[in-house]
């Protein structure tokens, strides 16, 4: 996994932080992923589960000693169509 491929990888178990968004109340949080739909990640925060949209914000994932900042648009898709995995 590197900057260029992590929307190919799962990203579940990934820290993740939102560092921009239209709602700007929810920049800054930050957590692990537990679980993803299409359109939304669902996050273990310090304040427990919460449930973020995707295409809303703009995303930054922590993994290894690397980190990724990804626009949410590009990550609108189920887990398994951008892996590229046959259901």
């Amino acid at each position: 996994m590197t900057r260029d491929n992590i929307a190919s990888h799962e990203l579940i178990g990934l820290e993740i932080q939102i560092v921009e968004s239209s709602n700007s109340q929810v920049i800054g949080i930050s957590g692990k992923v537990v679980d993803e739909t299409k359109f939304m990640f669902m996050v273990e925060t310090n304040k427990g589960l919460k449930k973020f949209p995707k295409e809303s914000s703009r995303w930054k994932f922590t993994f290894g000693n690397s980190e990724a900042k990804i626009d949410g648009t590009k990550l609108t898709k189920r887990s398994y169509e951008r892996i590229g995995v046959k259901a």
